[in-house]
């Protein structure tokens, strides 16, 4: 198996790899945000890439989503974690609680959210975002690899917004409204292509703040950042925690995502479009 990473480079930092090399992966989507990281773990192979670059140099709106999904498969990839940071919508999801959710609700308005277009329609199911397989393996490695103070939820919805700002009060106050749990900027679209390129995702998220709705805590970069610090060993050891003790016997829906969802023709797709998703969707053709 090949295990997929996405998030900040300190996860990349503290994970224990060896044989460590970096692959420089070009792909029809542009560059990826930086070289795939490929290192053995407890005899899994670990694919690292920073969402948003070295030095944090992509926005949310910005980042080069399809170029590292598409990386990731291409070293051949098959589960993908997702680590966030992410703002409170409940008070009892307070700053430096761990939360692996199982729904998200889109408010982006500005990113590509699909590899396909251009002469190839799909219409890929999503009504489970996160793959239910690893989400459950993700929470019990929180579980395991955390002290008892750790604060750890299952389930809930990541409404991800566009961004860069933050929210006003109106629109967190909504959000809380409608029930949602979680709020960030990089959920999306990145779940979604990732069950595109049939690749079993899963998040694990890291309160930060309480985004804008609290009377007495009003989010800034500075609480954010403070945060972000403090979670990051407990992330670390959970992403650490969920590599070496993943199943071999792991099984995802996600890796036959693709079967009865291309609406086009295989005949009536262009070449050229068949060509840049061949890697994604060729077994489909044959």
């Amino acid at each position: 198996m090949t295990i997929g990473v996405i998030g900040g480079s300190g996860i990349y930092e503290a994970l224990p790899l060896e044989n460590v090399r970096h692959e420089h992966v070009s792909t029809p989507y542009g560059e990826p945000s930086d070289a795939v990281t490929m290192g053995d773990l407890a005899g899994r192979e670990v694919a690292f890439l920073p969402r948003h670059g070295e030095d944090h140099r992509h926005p949310p709106t910005d980042a080069s989503y399809q170029a590292n999904i598409y990386a990731l498969k291409s070293v051949g990839v098959d589960r993908v974690i997702s680590t966030n940071a992410v703002g409170s919508l409940r008070e009892d999801l307070p700053p430096r609680t761990l939360v692996v959710p199982d729904q998200i609700f889109d408010r982006t308005k500005h990113r590509s959210p699909t590899f396909f277009g251009d002469g190839m329609v799909v219409h890929m199911g999503f009504a489970n975002p996160y793959c239910p397989s690893l989400a459950s393996h993700l929470v019990d490695s929180a579980r395991e690899a955390t002290d008892a103070d750790t604060n750890v939820a299952a389930d809930g919805t990541y409404v991800c917004i566009e961004g860069p700002q933050f929210s006003t009060k109106a629109e967190s106050e909504f959000y809380r409204e409608q029930g949602w749990d979680i709020i960030g900027m990089t959920a999306i679209p990145e779940a979604k292509l990732a069950r595109e390129a049939e690749l079993s995702y899963a998040t694990i998220a890291g309160v930060t703040d309480y985004d804008v709705w609290k009377s007495d805590s009003e989010v800034s970069l500075e609480e954010v950042r403070e945060n972000a610090t403090a979670n990051r060993g407990s992330i670390n050891a959970v992403v650490e925690h969920a590599i070496r003790t993943m199943p071999d016997d792991f099984e995802s829906e996600a890796w036959t995502a693709l079967e009865g969802t291309i609406n086009t023709p295989p005949e009536a797709i262009p070449e050229e479009t068949r060509e840049r998703i061949d890697l994604l969707a060729g077994d489909y053709f044959e």
